[in-house]
């Protein structure tokens, strides 16, 4: 049940081809937005689009390579050519990469992780920002991570690039506050997504290692974290600007307890 109002808006979601980006998608469609969902998968997007059009919801399947600025201006071309405007955006898209020592990640994995999770969001703001601003406001959310307000053994490339994005949210809300573009992002923790499956091998242990660092004792759910994504896009988040919010089940609260 949707638990915001979206009706009449227009939402984007990047990465919107599974885990917490077609959790979001799903729901904005679901409080009345007309739904833009990007993925570099275009299958994995029409996958998400038929959902939110079987349940009544209205979207559109975009290719999109957050890295490349002409993806990126094409599909908001495409977005304003179909619904004529962009009131709220996810920015979801990410990479993760295995336990590399610092030292040991290779040139190539550093700035693939970088160009996507962090100049991937820079890029997607750059080109909604003024769509936005044509309408009078809107809302960002970009999905950083724990990761982006802690560090984690192993993580060196991932966590530059979600601290960076944690960075690069405050400086831009900052910059558009006063013309009515709130920008803030989330933090989550361990969220039970595809991509916590390859990070985990999808087993049972590898379930249970991750799990031990949640206070809460279990993982996240999507829904959880498009529950917080909406809330952030609403007028009852109004007065948020250049947050980063912890939804992670406590992990950040306490750096992972005693180890």
């Amino acid at each position: 049940m949707a638990t915001q109002d979206f009706s009449g808006k227009v939402a984007m979601v990047t990465g919107g081809g599974s885990g917490m980006g077609r959790s979001t998608a799903l729901a904005f469609a679901a409080a009345g937005a007309r739904t833009v969902v990007v993925d570099l998968s275009e299958e994995s997007a029409r996958a998400t689009v038929d959902l939110i059009k079987e349940q009544g919801g209205e979207a559109i399947a975009l290719r999109c390579d957050v890295t490349r600025s002409e993806d990126l201006k094409a599909a908001l071309e495409e977005t304003v050519a179909t619904y004529g405007r962009l009131d709220v955006a996810f920015n979801n898209a990410g990479l993760e990469h295995g336990l590399i020592a610092t030292a040991e990640i290779s040139d190539a994995e550093f700035d693939r992780i970088v160009n996507v999770s962090l100049k991937g969001v820079f890029l997607s703001m750059k080109h909604q920002i003024p769509l936005m601003l044509a309408n009078g406001g809107g809302a960002i959310v970009n999905n950083s991570s724990a990761a982006g307000l802690v560090g984690f053994k192993g993580q060196a490339a991932y966590t530059a690039a979600k601290h960076g994005m944690v960075g690069l949210t405050k400086s831009a809300a900052l910059d558009y506050a006063p013309e009515n573009v709130r920008i803030n992002a989330i933090c989550p923790g361990i969220v039970d997504t595809p991509m916590m499956d390859r990070v985990t091998g999808g087993t049972s242990d590898g379930r249970a290692a991750v799990i031990t660092m949640e206070p809460i004792g279990r993982m996240g759910r999507p829904e959880e974290i498009s529950a917080t994504v909406l809330w952030l896009c609403s007028d009852a988040a109004s007065f948020v600007v250049g947050h980063a919010l912890s939804v992670d089940g406590g992990m950040t609260t306490g750096h992972f307890g005693e180890r």
